[in-house]
């Protein structure tokens, strides 16, 4: 493990972990053995990170987030308060199904809403944007903003996080950065930081 963490000392930090430079475990967090993550990191009060689990560098988990074993969560994603991770589609306390884990990725960005779910074995694209409390049962495009139960998109939203609104040539200006984006059959990709 790397001493250059702050860890809270009610955090239990179960070894062998990678922790990263500058991140910061706050109380009462626990992380199991062989889980990754990456620098300047933040794990709000009591959350649990399961063993394999992989976060990126300069993800932000608010309080009370479980991430369990199959998550994996790329560079810039912000978990919001209470939201929640799943890892098996038909659990029962009397069957161990340890063996189908299904794995959810969590692309670089992301920001996902106050006490949304998050349906294992789906992939949440680049700076997509769930809104709290939403339910995601599918994938979700890079830049979509999508809200519900299930999820449904609505919008586009910026890497900044703001919405974009597409002229009948498919460009959107990001309203706070002057980013330019191009929707083309369906799909967001930024053309001009």
């Amino acid at each position: 493990m790397n001493p250059n963490f702050y860890a809270h000392p009610t955090a239990i930090i179960d070894t062998p972990c990678k922790i990263g430079e500058g991140t910061k475990v706050w109380h009462f967090c626990h992380i199991m053995p062989n889980a990754e993550i990456g620098k300047e990191c933040s794990l709000g009060q009591n959350v649990f990170v399961a063993s394999k689990v992989v976060l990126g560098n300069n993800v932000k988990v608010q309080n009370n987030v479980s991430i369990y074993e199959g998550v994996i969560c790329e560079d810039d994603v912000f978990l919001g308060p209470s939201m929640v991770f799943t890892n098996v589609i038909n659990p029962r306390s009397s069957v161990s199904r340890k063996h189908e884990y299904k794995q959810t990725l969590v692309k670089k960005g992301t920001t996902i809403g106050a006490n949304a779910t998050i349906i294992c074995g789906n992939t949440i694209g680049e700076y997509a944007f769930i809104g709290a409390g939403t339910v995601v049962t599918k994938d979700v495009s890079n830049y979509a903003l999508v809200v519900g139960n299930p999820a449904k998109q609505i919008a586009w939203m910026s890497r900044h996080g703001e919405r974009l609104n597409f002229d009948d040539n498919g460009i959107a200006n990001c309203p706070d950065t002057n980013e330019q984006y191009q929707l083309v059959d369906g799909k967001v990709s930024i053309i001009a930081p």
